[in-house]
């Protein structure tokens, strides 16, 4: 057998084990709130849902000079019985938000990659 078919017959048997599902946890969201989530972009694309952001108390995240900054997990998870290491990482411009906060409290939407972490969208808040 070819590594072609190989690699096809892999993909083949693994689909269906990728398939996004709707597990019920958001099952008391509000309609309209959630469908503003889904549609928030910022300039560098879609943020894709509340779910996939995270809140931020007010002491993980400031600003200076016009420029915001959060602190959040180094890694996209951690592994049992440690602890999470957390890092500051600026915001780039064009992952800020423009519209209205909703929801009042300041979220981010980090992304890992093998270069480290880096913001797809920020929404701040209010200071408090």
């Amino acid at each position: 057998m070819t590594k072609l078919a190989c690699a096809s017959a892999l993909i083949a048997l693994a689909a269906p084990f990728g398939h996004a599902r709707d597990r019920g946890q958001f099952v008391n969201t509000n309609a309209d709130l959630k469908a503003w989530f889904d549609g928030l972009r910022s300039g560098k694309g879609p943020c894709c849902s509340d779910a996939d952001g995270s809140a931020l108390s007010d002491t993980d995240w400031d600003s200076k000079d016009g420029h915001y900054r959060v602190r959040v997990p180094r890694y996209g998870y951690a592994l049992e019985g440690q602890k999470q290491e957390l890092v500051w990482v600026d915001v780039p411009e064009e992952a800020v938000i423009s519209e209205p906060n909703r929801v009042g409290r300041t979220m981010v939407w980090p992304i890992y990659g093998y270069m480290g972490v880096t913001i797809r969208c920020f929404m701040p808040g209010s200071m408090t």
